[in-house]
């Protein structure tokens, strides 16, 4: 299955130079509103630099005392392979942290809120379906293990993650699969990951971004790739 490489034109220019200086101006005043310098450890100045304005404020705000960001949109497209649909029912098992069907053009909402046990944030998805209830998708990021940043899912399951900027966009990559076993971490082998996972926050406009989800696997090659536009609730 050859998946697609690019949104459909919804953003304007990243190399608008003028567009570049405006932000470059604002940097300061950016920096005045970083309340969760968490994300910014994990990447060096120059690529933190390098984003968008709106990117860098929505990474650094820190939601204590049981503050919540709600983000609302559409999915606009969801594209898997056989294999694909095949692993993400798999999921179910451990609570279907992946899309579950083709949809596009529904309703989608993200709510993000700090996780009090560990101090990292919890992500909870909503995500409208063409037949049956909306699909709800929890995770939890914290900031720990060898890189630094690690994703959770349900049953002890979860994954490594790296962080980078590419085009201008905040890009989090999976490095490695893991399993809590009786208070123990096991790393899960090659055979039993479900392949490169990589999720891509890029700016639009109007206060839009892009969510990008793409699962690739080294032998049956694209597997998932799901695209949507959020923007905060109420902006």
């Amino acid at each position: 299955m050859r998946l697609p490489r690019t949104l459909p034109s919804i953003a304007g220019d990243p190399q608008d130079k003028g567009a570049l200086a405006r932000e470059r101006g604002r940097a300061d005043v950016c920096d005045e509103f970083l309340g969760d310098l968490r994300f910014r450890a994990l990447m060096s100045s120059q690529d933190w630099d390098a984003l968008p304005l709106a990117v860098r404020r929505r990474f650094s705000k820190r939601l204590a005392g049981g503050a919540t960001l709600v983000y609302a949109g559409r999915v606009i497209e969801t594209q898997m392979s056989l294999a694909g649909w095949c692993l993400a029912q798999a999921t179910r098992l451990v609570g279907a942290p992946l899309p579950l069907g083709r949809e596009r053009d529904v309703p989608a909402v993200v709510a993000v809120t700090e996780e009090i046990a560990t101090g990292g944030q919890t992500w909870t998805r909503i995500y409208a379906r063409c037949a049956g209830f909306p699909q709800v998708i929890h995770s939890a990021k914290r900031f720990a293990g060898p890189t630094g940043l690690e994703e959770h899912v349900g049953r002890g399951v979860g994954m490594a993650l790296t962080v980078h900027v590419a085009e201008r966009a905040l890009v989090f990559r999976s490095a490695g699969y893991f399993l809590h076993v009786l208070g123990r971490r096991v790393m899960l082998p090659a055979w039993l990951c479900p392949g490169a996972l990589t999720v891509t926050h890029g700016e639009t406009l109007d206060g839009w971004f892009t969510f990008t989800l793409e699962l690739v696997h080294p032998r049956f090659g694209g597997l998932i790739r799901q695209i949507a536009i959020f923007r905060e609730a109420g902006t």
